[in-house]
């Protein structure tokens, strides 16, 4: 048996007609050309789907089953080619983002917010980057997007740039560094480092000055939130390291302070990897012009916080 869907849309405008003559009407096609389309199904199916010579035309129980099936079969497909029509214009699609920045997630909710009011059909995720192989899984289209800091020469990946950000030394008003107008990694060899539970290849604290200078802190605490981080901080408890803008936007202000990593400050930037060719899909734009407001938005602030 070979049924297509032309024969469910038969099926089904028959009997919301009621007859022959108005279906035919409904399907743009002669009484006919539907008498024999009907004469093809039934040679098709092996039974006789309509019961002959009832007014109304009825269908009958085999009738009836294949009407079932297009009741069903044919919403699904409706919605899959408006679906695929979405997807071809652009204005549907998958963006399951990937961070490798513990502290961007407190920066990228708020233009996530933004950006499902722009594009409510596109499916949005976000995932930790922190457990897996983020840039490996975007390869594998298993992810669309990673936030990174540490940009890769690839031929199929593209690293679209954000913002810049300078990570800043954080101390209480009481630690005799707070004296200091910048600090160096000598400075931390006595220190209670406090840190996001990330691999230390991924802190720039290690990547960009200690590991370079070969100098270990007396103590690694690892804490979870940037809140707890600094109100450890701002309690004596340990120093920490952290992007300038997050420390900005937090709460204890009065009881620590910042400043800069080496007499010339360090300043790193912020990007969004994608696949190659998908730097051009609109709502990745979108993505990227909305992350790059927010940022305009967090220097205000930090001017704001001096």
């Amino acid at each position: 048996m070979h049924i297509e869907f032309r024969h469910l849309r038969t099926i089904k405008a028959i009997h919301d007609a009621g007859g022959l003559a108005k279906a035919a009407d409904l399907l743009n096609m002669t009484q006919s050309a539907l008498s024999h389309q009907v004469k093809n199904i039934e040679d098709q199916a092996g039974v006789e789907l309509f019961v002959r010579r009832s007014k109304p035309l009825k269908l009958s129980a085999a009738g009836k089953r294949l009407l079932v099936a297009a009741e069903s079969i044919l919403p699904q497909i409706a919605a899959l080619e408006a679906e695929f029509k979405s997807l071809a214009g652009g204005s549907a699609g998958r963006l399951h983002i990937a961070i490798e920045c513990h502290a961007c997630f407190e920066w990228l909710f708020p233009v996530m917010e933004q950006f499902r009011k722009l594009w409510p059909d596109v499916d949005v995720d976000i995932r930790p980057g922190l457990a897996f192989g983020a840039l490996p899984a975007l390869r594998r289209e298993e992810v669309d997007v990673v936030i990174s800091s540490d940009p890769e020469a690839s031929d199929d990946v593209t690293f679209l740039p954000l913002f810049d950000y300078a990570p800043t030394f954080v101390a209480s008003c009481q630690s005799p560094l707070a004296a200091k107008p910048y600090v160096t990694a000598e400075d931390f060899r006595d220190q209670v480092l406090i840190t996001y539970p990330v691999e230390r290849a991924r802190l720039d604290v290690f990547s960009q000055l200690l590991t370079p200078a070969k100098v270990e802190p007396a103590m690694i605490r690892q804490v979870e939130l940037t809140a707890m981080i600094l109100l450890l901080v701002a309690s004596n408890r340990g120093v920490a390291v952290l992007p300038d803008w997050v420390v900005h936007q937090q709460r204890y202000k009065a009881d620590y302070v910042m400043r800069p990593l080496t007499e010339g400050g360090i300043s790193r930037s912020l990007y969004a990897a994608v696949r190659e060719g998908d730097a051009e899909r609109p709502f990745v734009q979108d993505l990227v012009r909305l992350a790059q407001a927010q940022a305009v938005m967090l220097q205000n602030g930090q001017a704001n916080g001096f």
